[in-house]
């Protein structure tokens, strides 16, 4: 017997670290049991066997009440006798679930021991006894469907020419029915979402955000939304979901990405600097103006501020080495991909455009930064910038007055032959 006992101590210790698991339930209410039994006879002089096999056979019932039959077969040690016992039993789990499930057993039967000779059945009349059981056991889980067993149970015969007997049953239990992995009462045959706790109506799956759209068809399953924007909310109504919209608090159009365009100049309000007035993209969404009033715009008078001829650039002298050194295709800063650093080349280029601002010392000038179109829109303007900037901060590092330099971004706007050429930075006349 130690060996069994053994052998089961090894068991509950090798999946001491497993998950939690549940034993008979609804979904799973059939078990069937398999092993080897020890049995002693408590009047005999070498009253003990172990044999093969002890089988049983359960169906759960509800509230840890399980109902079944058994039947074990054995031998007698040092005696020709047979050992047979068949009982119909109810088993009740102490605990619903964990690692070692114990639980308790009785039942009523039939016990036979006896090698006579009218023996002429399994269970004949004359050696068979009605027995009473009663007996504890405990289930070590494997894993959802497997489990060690142990048992050991009182065997009392209630007719002449019999013995009481204790048995020992040691073996594996299988556990099986229609199942259900995420425990939440919705079987895996019928459940959409077998591994998620959900919901009977939806079909076993969750519905987390509560607006009556199970998660396995919300688009946004964590955010209360309707079922026209596919469970995702839409604050401001316009048709577009807020995951999808940039502008979620003010009704917009598909076109501006869902926000608004009041002045109808393409540009969102949002980046609008001009909201209510038609304006020009490369001027923030505001009209072009001619502070000068010389008939060149801002955009193009290189002398805004100060009244000059077209020819000129708007302005009245011309800087001639400097205007050379803008319109020379040459003076242009070249960039690598999703790169804001300046290469030998650029850092050249700065020092010989500073040593030209030295000498026009009231000459203004506009950093120009550009990009490829490796990227989205937005990306590109943003990196454009950020090179413009980055010429600028090394013009005042080389010692330029910050102030006569200024910076524009125009993204991806104004491409050149090639995407290695677009990525660069040009410099124009500023205003003085």
């Amino acid at each position: 017997m130690k060996k069994y006992i053994t052998l089961a101590l090894a068991i509950g210790a090798w999946i001491s670290n497993s998950n939690t698991l549940t034993a008979q339930n609804a979904q799973n209410p059939w078990a069937i049991g398999i092993g080897a039994n020890i049995v002693s006879i408590d009047d005999s002089n070498d009253g003990s066997g172990t044999g093969v096999p002890a089988l049983s056979l359960t169906r759960y019932l509800g509230g840890s009440f399980s109902i079944g039959a058994q039947y074990s077969a054995n031998s007698i040690d040092g005696s020709a006798e047979e050992y047979y016992t068949i009982d119909g039993i109810i088993k009740y789990n102490i605990v619903k679930e964990g690692k070692v499930i114990p639980y308790l057993f009785a039942g009523y039967g039939l016990s036979r021991f006896g090698n006579g000779p009218d023996e002429d059945a399994m269970f004949p009349s004359k050696e068979s006894a009605r027995t009473t059981v009663g007996g504890a056991g405990i289930n070590v889980r494997l894993n959802d469907k497997w489990a060690a067993n142990l048992s050991t149970s009182m065997r009392n015969a209630s007719e002449k020419g019999s013995s009481n007997q204790l048995q020992h049953v040691i073996g594996l239990t299988y556990v099986f029915g229609t199942g259900d992995s995420d425990g939440d009462g919705v079987s895996d045959k019928k459940d959409v979402c077998p591994d998620v706790p959900g919901l009977k109506e939806f079909e076993g799956c969750p519905d987390t955000d509560g607006d009556g759209i199970p998660d396995n068809k919300d688009a946004c399953p964590e955010e209360a939304g309707t079922a026209e924007m596919n469970g995702c909310p839409d604050t401001d109504g316009d048709g577009i979901a807020d995951g999808d919209d940039a502008c979620p608090e003010a009704a917009g159009s598909a076109e501006m990405g869902g926000c608004p365009d009041s002045d109808g100049d393409t540009i969102a309000d949002k980046d609008d600097e001009c909201p209510t007035v038609a304006g020009e993209v490369g001027n923030n969404g505001c009209p072009w103006p001619d502070t000068d009033g010389d008939g060149v715009l801002d955009k193009d008078d290189l002398c805004p501020n100060e009244a000059g001829v077209a020819e000129n650039g708007g302005c009245v002298a011309e800087p001639t080495k400097l205007i050379d050194f803008i319109a020379n295709s040459e003076s242009k800063i070249y960039f690598g991909t999703a790169s804001i650093k300046i290469g030998e080349s650029g850092k050249e280029l700065i020092n010989n455009l500073k040593a030209l601002l030295d000498e026009y010392p009231d000459v203004n000038i506009i950093v120009q930064g550009h990009a490829s179109d490796d990227g989205s829109e937005d990306y590109n303007m943003k990196i454009s910038q950020k090179r413009a900037d980055g010429v600028k901060a090394a013009l005042e590092a080389a010692g330029v007055d910050g102030s006569r330099i200024s910076t524009e971004a125009y993204g991806e706007s104004k491409p050149l032959s090639d995407r290695k050429s677009s990525r660069r930075v040009e410099f124009d006349r500023g205003v003085n």
